[in-house]
């Protein structure tokens, strides 16, 4: 009988210390998911700090909003719009139709609105424009946001 109880106490202090562990794993990944869509985002992006590309007379400043994570980058350039700009300096892709290009890719981050209705917004001191990357002249000093928006 002795031996029984002993049994089925070494039993129940494996259960909990089996529950113990379980919970504290399944916080772990509760945590790691809220993190996780900014991570993910952030996952293939060419610049993961502020940089400057280029080397033109004309100075632009773009920071990328994605989610939680922003950086800054400064664009030194000799073309007279930002969609030029972007697209010498690699920091975008998109297609390029008559209506001007329409962004689909900023910093190695996709925004696909077919996929997953997200899509990158142009800004200016946190409003957004009426106008696209391909109308915004560039004379030197101009500061944009190109924010992932869902």
């Amino acid at each position: 009988m002795k031996t029984m109880k002993k049994a089925l106490a070494l039993m129940l202090v494996l259960v909990m210390l089996v529950l113990a562990v379980a919970c504290d794993k399944s916080e772990d990944k509760n945590n790691n998911e809220e993190k996780s869509a900014t991570e993910l985002l952030w996952e293939n992006a060419t610049y993961k700090e502020d940089t400057t590309l280029g080397s033109g007379s004309k100075t632009v400043y773009v920071t990328v909003v994605a989610l939680e994570k922003s950086i800054k980058v400064t664009l030194k350039t000799d073309k007279s719009n930002l969609a030029d700009a972007l697209l010498e300096s690699s920091l975008a892709e998109g297609d390029v139709s008559e209506y001007g290009l329409y962004v689909k890719k900023v910093n190695g981050i996709t925004a696909d609105y077919d996929v997953n209705k997200a899509y990158w917004s142009f800004c200016q001191n946190g409003e957004a424009l009426m106008y696209g990357v391909s109308s915004a002249e560039i004379s030197g000093g101009e500061s944009y946001e190109l924010v992932y928006t869902k």
